[in-house]
């Protein structure tokens, strides 16, 4: 759904969408709900509400795919695309981070939608807090049972300082 920013009422609007939108790499499982509302001052217009849904994404210790849901808060500023001075570096301060630009007088929900699903993966998702993973020797998926290898394998970059050690040790 496009917002006509200039068809904004002065009491702003309340708006409920479902959207499904596109993201490569991203299973959305069902359409993404949103409840908005939506104000204008001047050529601001300020977004507030709750968006959520459900994605699928894969474990990152066990490779098991797993539901993830989303549900979160939204406060976004919106400001004509006209305003970034394009010469200018911009720096965005703390409390400007929920700010972004409109262009030709159109705002895109699903770009909304689809902006809070991305900032919400986590950066390495798990099935569970107490996934095991793999086994680092035998490949065993370790949520389903134990394998039995040991496990006590010295990393490569302290291979020689073991050494080392041993030697010590023999010398006395």
């Amino acid at each position: 759904m496009k917002i006509e920013v200039f068809e904004i009422p002065e009491e702003g609007l309340n708006i409920e969408i479902e959207e499904k939108p596109k993201i490569e790499g991203i299973e959305i499982l069902a359409p993404f709900k949103a409840v908005l509302k939506v104000e204008k001052r001047h050529k601001e217009v300020f977004i507030k509400g709750i968006v959520s849904g459900e994605i699928m994404l894969q474990c990152s210790r066990c490779l098991k795919d797993y539901p993830m849901p989303i549900r979160t808060l939204i406060e976004v500023t919106y400001h004509p695309i006209e305003e970034l001075n394009k010469e200018e570096l911009i720096e965005l301060k703390k409390d400007e981070m929920e700010v972004d630009f409109y262009k030709e007088g159109l705002i895109d929900t699903e770009n909304i939608i689809r902006d809070q699903i991305l900032l919400n993966i986590p950066m390495k998702p798990l099935c569970n807090e107490n996934c095991k993973g793999f086994c680092p020797v035998c490949g065993n998926d370790l949520n389903e049972s134990d394998c039995g290898c040991k496990k006590e394998e010295i990393d490569p970059r302290f291979e020689t300082l073991q050494t080392l050690l041993r030697r010590m040790k023999a010398n006395g």
